[in-house]
């Protein structure tokens, strides 16, 4: 686990070194595993139909319910890995 949580801090510092802005659905995934991984399943009223980023990022986090923190943070480190190929 140890192991795991030095991996998980390295690639959410990775991701602040990216050359490029990623795409609006790998910001999301970003976000959600990153929520899930540090504060478990998702917290918090459904933000309101006009507040169009909270409530993508709300719902992105909401379907990882369920997902343990050792899961979501595997997740991440795979997911700063791909985006680290494909955005710099």
């Amino acid at each position: 686990m140890a192991d795991l949580k030095k991996q998980f801090e390295a690639a959410a510092a990775d991701v602040q070194k990216l050359t490029k802005r990623p795409d609006s659905e790998d910001m999301l995934r970003l976000y959600a595993q990153y929520k899930q991984a540090t504060v478990g399943d998702v917290q918090g009223e459904r933000p309101g139909a006009l507040d169009f980023a909270g409530r993508a990022k709300y719902d992105a986090w909401a379907k990882l319910k369920g997902t343990g923190s050792t899961e979501a943070m595997e997740s991440y480190v795979k997911l700063v890995e791909r985006m680290k190929k494909t955005y710099g």
